[in-house]
């Protein structure tokens, strides 16, 4: 039997051919620009075995190419073998992105509108120039796909703020019509699941996850308009309780598949006036289909300004979010307590068990909703995969020696928790105790950090690269993403990393700090906590701001050599870890803290 994806492949070559196609684009995205796309958009994953959440495929009549980033080299290189897939590497010095490796290769570029946004058209459509063409083709792969998953469907949940924090959504439609009203727009038009969910306050389970409903939003000075794919009628105690409360507030519910009649519908209006959009989020087709009602010279196209209000969270929401990760400390210590003592006692845990062991910790939090993403529970050389999949079956065995790497997160009604602990599971390596105490000083430096206002992330990703760079190592990965409100774990617009992105630090912004190392068939390390940017007070030369950290989970010192942190960071750790002791040692089984006590014990240098 053949290689299912090289068979795949090549159906998708004939289909070419039968059309006149010189390349097609398959995106690793959906009609909305979700990182974790449902099963129904994972269209790279059917066509290449790819299971990263970061790839985009070019096919030609004699190439078959996957552009990815540094998180997935190595996974990469895997799971294409025998595909005939080639990897391209982006972000890295020479790479050569989609749209310009085209420009050598093909004229006629067909793609899937609904799964390309119109920047990235836009940027094809420029890179080809003249004589080249992009066709949009919804739902490309359904001739091939034959039991390609369908759009899906689960309850809709409102948020009570009163309990859970945030802002009422009759106030953020007050706020978004005053800004329309600002800025001239007569419409506003939202695709991002994250922004919707967050302007109607609502919340699913349509994907994995992410706690967000499929669906669009229109908001206009007299209407708001959900398009969704939940009938009021449907059979689920939740949503038809949900729908009437939006209603309540003015929210019109309908259909996610009367979309065009829907934006058509101008009611009193003579015509639909200008409408804004986001290019990075609104897909090609549906751009098409507001062309035709509104006319391309009244659709206006900026950044979102969901994306920044919702960043900047509520003194309810940090209030909230620092009792999250408490509760979330908690169920990480009672894993981590299992797992040494299992360990230490031969029993054979794999990581997948580990993995499943935390999870079950988790649900025991009141308020858990889920994890926030897949576990990733590596061990030795797999950990060397920034974003490992733990599998199910084969996954390796924990030894009571090296290094064992967890990265999760938690999804909960007051908030969205991501932690990564490198774990020392006995003796250690020389090489391993340097990269695990260089990392750990990256950390700790820029929680430390002190900046003026005005600074953006990228402006201070040096910070925590700085000790590693001493040493001549690096990292390919960014070093902080924002994090949502009982919202995606990965959220804009502000970032911590080393690619130019303008958005300065805000208070109240809440941002992963996680810098790592990986050494491909050794092992890896990542320390992660997540902080909130707030004031650090006034001086002649401005305002100031720092970080809080709200990451509440012992560092294990016995991997580290604290003459490579300095007196400063070894201050900072002692200190750190004697609050996560006196915040979390009450809350625990009584074993438990006592095994906390000795994990949190002052190191000296």
């Amino acid at each position: 039997m053949g290689n299912i994806y090289v068979e795949r492949i090549e159906a998708l070559r004939r289909l070419m051919s039968d059309n006149g196609w010189d390349a097609v684009v398959i995106t690793g995205s959906d009609p909305h620009s979700s990182e974790y796309p449902a099963p129904r958009w994972k269209q790279v994953e059917w066509l290449t075995g790819f299971t990263g959440e970061a790839g985009d495929v070019v096919v030609t009549a004699d190439h078959a190419g996957l552009w990815t980033d540094s998180r997935y080299f190595i996974q990469a290189e895997t799971q294409l073998d025998g595909t005939g897939v080639e990897l391209h590497k982006t972000r890295v010095p020479g790479a050569v992105s989609i749209p310009e490796w085209l420009f050598e290769h093909a004229s006629t570029v067909a793609v899937d509108g609904l799964c390309q946004s119109v920047s990235a058209v836009q940027e094809l459509r420029e890179a080809l120039g003249e004589d080249g063409s992009v066709l949009d083709i919804p739902n490309l792969l359904d001739a091939l796909w034959e039991d390609r998953p369908e759009i899906p469907v689960t309850p809709v949940t409102t948020l009570d703020v009163d309990c859970f924090g945030g802002i009422p959504r009759i106030d953020k439609i007050r706020w978004m019509r005053k800004w329309m009203l600002v800025n001239g727009y007569d419409r506003v038009f939202l695709s991002s699941l994250d922004e919707i969910a967050w302007m109607l306050n609502v919340r699913g389970s349509d994907i994995d996850y992410n706690p967000l409903v499929i669906s669009y939003l229109l908001v206009s000075y007299d209407t708001v308009k959900w398009f969704v794919r939940k009938s009021p009628v449907i059979n689920d105690p939740e949503t038809p309780d949900s729908f009437n409360e939006l209603k309540l507030d003015g929210v019109e519910v309908l259909y996610y598949d009367d979309l065009f009649i829907g934006l058509s519908d101008f009611g009193e209006d003579a015509d639909g006036g200008r409408i804004f959009a986001d290019p990075s989020t609104l897909n090609h087709n549906v751009y098409k289909d507001i062309c035709e009602i509104y006319g391309e010279q009244n659709v206006v196209f900026s950044t979102s300004p969901v994306i920044l209000e919702k960043a900047v969270k509520t003194p309810s929401e940090i209030e909230n979010l620092r009792q999250t990760f408490v509760d979330d400390g908690v169920a990480m210590e009672c894993f981590l307590h299992w797992l040494d003592e299992e360990v230490a006692t031969g029993r054979e845990v794999t990581e997948w068990e580990a993995s499943e062991k935390l999870t079950e910790f988790r649900s025991q939090v009141p308020g858990y909703r889920g994890n926030s993403f897949e576990n990733i529970s590596a061990y030795g050389p797999a950990a060397a995969l920034p974003h490992y999949s733990t599998p199910r079956e084969g996954s390796s065995v924990i030894r009571p020696k090296g290094l064992y790497l967890v990265d999760s997160g938690g999804q909960y009604l007051t908030g969205t928790t991501d932690i990564t602990r490198t774990v020392p599971m006995g003796e250690c390596t020389h090489l391993e105790k340097e990269d695990y105490t260089l990392v750990l000083k990256g950390m700790i430096d820029l929680s430390m950090a002190v900046f003026p206002r005005g600074t953006a992330g990228c402006q201070i990703d040096a910070i925590a690269r700085m000790p590693l760079w001493k040493a001549q190592r690096n990292f390919g990965h960014g070093t902080g993403h924002g994090i949502g409100y009982y919202l995606c774990v990965h959220e804009g617009p502000q970032s911590i990393r080393y690619q130019y992105n303008p958005q300065p630090l805000l208070p109240g912004m809440v941002t992963s700090n996680e810098p790592g190392l990986y050494r491909e068939g050794m092992h890896g390390i990542r320390h992660e906590n997540i902080v909130l940017c707030k004031e650090a007070g006034t001086s002649e030369f401005g305002d100031w701001l720092e970080f809080e950290t709200l990451t509440l989970c012992h560092i294990d010192t016995s991997a580290v050599l604290p003459e490579l942190l300095g007196p400063e960071a070894v201050a900072w750790l002692n200190a750190y870890n004697d609050r996560v002791y006196r915040t979390l040692a009450p809350l625990l089984p009584s074993r438990t803290a006592a095994w906390l006590r000795d994990k949190t014990l002052s190191i000296k240098l």
